[in-house]
């Protein structure tokens, strides 16, 4: 198993190869970031979900699901044995403390998944990959491998609004989820990009179609190159170059 100090290495290899890099993706709590990430999807980009990995890091009877069960109890499981991720959001947006045991739990084996998917993107020559991380200003250990990071920003009513209406919560437990993140504007502020999802959804469309052309500006040249590595020295060439930059 990789350690992390290894998994470090590998990213910072990846990242400092010129012909490639990540953007990291973030926000707050119903501001839209799953919209913009579908967007990015619809233009050719690949985006690696960290939410959805972590929904299949904690399948039934895996290391990372027993390791939540022992910490969090046997009341957090629904009948079918699966975790209720209901109950357990309700237990960690609460504690601060307990919300932290979590994520110490969870983060290894989710950046582990991402890396995996990166290298993939990686060989099949993709200019960028967008990284969709929720907590990415929180944890810091992969918003240092990102060459730009894009936050989605709404105004706080309609964030509030929003989520009361998604989770079908009340106005205080919305407000309570809301400020267990960190501040909405002081992600603002840390990104160096912005989507403004406090519009329609065809002003939020402009806007991530104008950012994929700037992002994806030099991937004619990369084309190029990768086909003429592949017709001088073929596929095994190529993977071989690829995993030889990246890796070693």
């Amino acid at each position: 198993m990789l350690s992390t100090h290894i998994l470090a290495s590998i990213f910072s290899k990846l990242t400092q190869n010129r012909r490639m890099f990540l953007v990291g993706l973030t926000g707050g709590i119903a501001t839209g970031k799953s919209t913009v990430a579908n967007v990015f999807r619809e233009l050719g980009c690949p985006v690696i979900d960290s939410d959805q990995i972590a929904r299949q890091i904690v399948q039934l009877d895996s290391p990372v699901y027993w390791a939540i069960v022992n910490s969090f109890g046997q009341e957090i499981l629904m009948e079918d044995r699966t975790i209720n991720r209901e109950r357990l959001g309700n237990i960690i947006f609460s504690d601060r403390e307990k919300r932290q045991l979590l994520n110490s739990i969870t983060h290894p084996a989710i950046h582990k998944a991402m890396l995996k998917q990166v290298i993939k993107y990686f060989i099949q020559g993709y200019r960028y990959v967008i990284l969709d991380v929720p907590l990415l200003f929180e944890t810091k250990k992969v918003a240092r491998f990102m060459k730009h990071t894009i936050v989605v920003y709404c105004d706080p009513q309609a964030q509030l609004t929003r989520l009361m209406k998604r989770n079908n919560l009340i106005q205080e437990d919305a407000e309570q989820r809301i400020s267990a993140q960190m501040p909405l504007e002081q992600k603002r502020k840390m990104a160096s990009h912005v989507i403004d999802n406090s519009g329609d959804p065809a002003s939020t469309y402009r806007q991530v179609c104008k950012l994929h052309s700037q992002l994806e500006d030099s991937m004619d040249f990369l084309a190029v190159r990768l086909l003429a590595v592949v017709t001088v020295t073929g596929f095994g060439g190529l993977l071989y170059m690829l995993m030889k930059r990246c890796i070693i």
